[in-house]
């Protein structure tokens, strides 16, 4: 037996199945790529969902997470300590909000959101005691907490969890025609992703998330933009949001936040939202801790730069042409994306995602699958053009493309 297939025996045997991961064993990282136990590369198409937007090991930020570490690293909410203030201070700048709230896990920080949506509503709206509403869209993803599957779409995320959180309103994503039907006196917030990520990374119709905004307004309700995933320079600018325009109430942050080295999350509004929570009432042992907030400050610093959003919007641009080039040819039904982040969907002729990432991972390259047909391609934002080049080569081998179809699409001949 290999040193693979026995530690993936003792996983197996040892964990929850709640993961049916490919069959690779990481070893180590760098940038964007991994190695494994057996001391085989793979260029990293999935970034940890968007947590590995600098890559692997990048140094400035396990430079600040190791100076840190011989400082102090928790002290809990009892007391302050001196990077508090700065994270929190930064992190509003960087959103144009005035507060923030950490917290660890991006499923903590929705809760968050919702929990800071009902007690704004009640206590400054006016909202009757138990009646608020949030409205959602279908296909949602955002954390699997009993509250948060509740409002979930999904049968895997949702069957047998039940009884369920009251208090939600589900409509069709992309869709502001029942949006407005669905905001009510009662309803304290709109709760969205900019785009989908987990749905296969949906980009909702231009003048979408304005539409949402400008109801939101008129209604007197809190837009809560979910940017745990599209957020932090993913697509190409620091907010996926910021692509329409638009500033919502509230920002929920994660993933990125954390730079790939420990969890880190935050809901950041003004302070007429976050204002209503009062000692007690809300909080976290590890949430805003020294050691996240020195990484997290280090995630800012970097963004403030502009290159990442920049690295992602040229090589995004790329990526989605280069994907459109091979659908074309007849082997995708559908290519979505924005900013270095794609969903694809897989002619079933050629195999279902999880077949392609199989196939993928056996040339090198590792991605992840979603709801059958769907592989998601999001690379690190530091990844060159030629190692995405060479994964880009790598599926078009594995679906069978010969060169000269891609040239009789790129010639227009096809």
């Amino acid at each position: 037996m290999s040193t693979t297939e026995r530690l993936i025996a003792a996983a197996e045997a040892h964990s929850a199945h709640t993961y049916r991961p490919l069959p690779v064993v990481v070893a180590t990282a760098d940038g964007a790529w991994m190695t494994d136990v057996e001391g085989r590369r793979y260029l990293d198409l999935l970034a940890g969902y968007s947590a590995l937007n600098f890559g692997h090991g990048n140094r400035r930020l396990v430079e600040a997470a190791k100076a840190q570490l011989e400082r102090v690293t928790l002290t809990s909410r009892a007391f302050h300590h001196d990077r508090f203030a700065a994270f929190c201070t930064e992190l509003a700048e960087l959103c144009g909000m005035e507060m923030v709230l950490p917290m660890n896990t991006g499923a903590e920080a929705v809760e968050t959101a919702v929990k800071g949506a009902r007690k704004w509503g009640y206590r400054i709206k006016g909202v009757p005691a138990e009646m608020a509403k949030i409205v959602v869209a279908g296909g949602n993803f955002h954390g699997r907490t009993t509250t948060v599957i509740s409002f979930s779409t999904d049968p895997e995320a949702r069957a047998d969890y039940g009884p369920y959180t009251p208090g939600f309103e589900i409509v069709p994503f992309g869709d502001l025609t029942a949006m407005r039907a669905a905001v009510t006196e009662n309803t304290v917030a709109v709760l969205l992703e900019p785009i989908q990520g987990e749905a296969g990374v949906l980009v909702p119709p231009a003048g979408y998330l304005a539409g949402v905004r400008e109801l939101t307004r008129e209604r007197n309700v809190l837009f809560v933009a979910d940017e745990i995933q599209s957020g932090l320079g993913r697509t190409g600018r620091t907010f996926a949001c910021e692509h329409e325009g638009v500033v919502p109430d509230v920002y929920v942050l994660g993933k990125a936040l954390g730079g790939g080295i420990l969890p880190v999350s935050a809901v950041v509004a003004g302070a007429e939202v976050l204002g209503v929570f009062r000692p007690g009432e809300h909080g976290s042992t590890f949430g805003g801790n020294p050691l996240a907030c020195a990484v997290a400050l280090e995630v800012i610093a970097m963004l403030r730069s502009g290159e990442y959003q920049a690295r992602a919007a040229e090589l995004g641009s790329h990526l989605l042409r280069e994907l459109r080039v091979l659908a074309g040819t007849g082997r995708l039904t559908a290519v979505r994306g924005r900013g270095l982040w794609a969903g694809v969907d897989i002619d079933p002729a050629y195999g279902t995602g999880r077949d392609v990432s199989e196939r993928l991972m056996e040339r090198g390259v590792l991605v992840k699958d979603t709801h059958g047909a769907t592989i998601r391609i999001a690379p690190p934002l530091v990844v060159s053009e030629e190692d995405l080049d060479w994964g880009l080569a790598q599926l078009r081998a594995v679906l069978d493309v010969e060169d000269a179809e891609v040239e009789e699409v790129r010639t227009g001949r096809r």
